[in-house]
């Protein structure tokens, strides 16, 4: 069990990697102004969202749905976990949706909101990780 442990860790990990870097990207791509770095920032957004944000994170949910399989129902701080995840989910989902935004330079959004959309999984961050320690 301690193996699917570690690996819904791992992928979790990467999950967020993605999550905190992309929206950074975000920032980066709406304030260039050249088409060099438009089309540069449109690669980076892709490769890191397809091959490393969207993997991690369905294998962290897999390897979360498995411990829950394996681990009986563990009381009300699990509830919470899963609200957090879902609410990373519709996050991921938004940052797919302005991967496609900034894919067809439709983006309509300025540096400033990328900025403050890069806080949100870092809070969920936050309160997954002590609801996971204090188990309330």
């Amino acid at each position: 069990m301690l193996w699917m442990k570690s690996l819904h860790i791992i992928f979790m990990v990467t999950w967020f990697a993605g999550l905190f870097y992309l929206p950074r990207l975000y920032v980066y791509h709406a304030q260039t102004k050249d088409k060099i770095s438009n089309d540069r920032f449109k690669v980076m957004e892709r490769k890191l969202f397809y091959g490393i944000m969207t993997p991690g994170g369905i294998l962290t949910i897999f390897f979360g749905l498995l411990l829950i399989y394996n681990y009986p129902y563990q009381g009300q701080w699990l509830t919470y976990k899963l609200i957090l995840v879902f609410f990373l989910i519709i996050y991921h989902l938004y940052c797919w949706k302005f991967l496609n935004l900034f894919k067809y330079d439709k983006n309509y959004h300025s540096h400033v909101f990328y900025r403050i959309f890069n806080e949100v999984p870092v809070i969920i961050l936050i309160a997954a990780v002590f609801l996971v320690i204090y188990k309330p």
